[in-house]
């Protein structure tokens, strides 16, 4: 077994490979420290015993790299959002016709929601689904409120946060109505819906995941 292990280059093999000759001493004593250095965990004489039963796999060791803590980005508060500005509407920007094209967006929306908005479908399955739906871009209407100066105001919806909406009326102004206190009412291809503001203080994100109760309220 060792002959076979520890076999010299002849020296036409030597020339051929560059390699320069060895004394049986010196090559051995190379396999010797390579085999311990590639199999530290094994003794001498289980090295032997490996190599006279069967071809061995010389074990690889990889040094393992320390995870780096990621640290993640925070972002703005809503104080510092207020402060930068970032959701105002700017002066030359409020123009009613300039959403037009968002009206249009969300009644395709609703009609896809909705699976089509035909003659026979239930009101009530209308309903579920509005007090769900995303309502930027709906024209919605102010029907009752304890504050008579908001009665009457129609426009698109613009922005919508927890407790106001945020319109634009066809006379380019910009209302900021809050939903205390208000019944609003959203028309979408002849149905008309109804929304009670007192009720409906979240934010568009969480009503998704919100249930309404099924009996509707009278009070404002």
């Amino acid at each position: 077994m060792k002959s076979a292990i520890y076999h010299a280059f002849s020296q036409k093999e030597a020339e051929e490979f560059d390699v320069q000759h060895a004394g049986a001493q010196r090559a051995e004593a190379f396999v010797r420290a390579f085999l311990t250095r590639s199999m530290p965990r094994m003794s001498r004489q289980a090295l032997e015993d490996q190599l006279q039963r069967k071809a061995v796999v010389l074990e690889y060791f990889t040094r393992r790299k320390q995870k780096e803590k990621k640290k993640r980005s925070r972002g703005l508060s809503a104080r510092q959002r207020r402060g930068l500005r970032l959701f105002d509407i700017r002066p030359e920007q409020q123009r009613y016709k300039l959403f037009l094209p968002l009206h249009e967006l969300w009644k395709q929306y609703i009609r896809d929601l909705c699976n089509g908005l035909k003659p026979d479908t239930q009101p009530q399955m209308i309903q579920a689904k509005l007090l769900k739906a995303d309502l930027h871009g709906a024209i919605i209407s102010v029907t009752k409120s304890k504050c008579p100066s908001y009665v009457g105001v129609t426009g698109i919806l613009l922005q919508e946060t927890k407790h106001v909406f945020k319109i634009i009326t066809e006379e380019d102004r910009l209302k900021v109505i809050p939903k205390l206190n208000c019944v609003f009412a959203v028309e979408t291809d002849g149905f008309i819906s109804y929304i009670y503001g007192s009720k409906f203080q979240l934010r568009s994100s969480e009503r998704s995941a919100k249930k309404f109760k099924a009996k509707g309220t009278t009070d404002l």
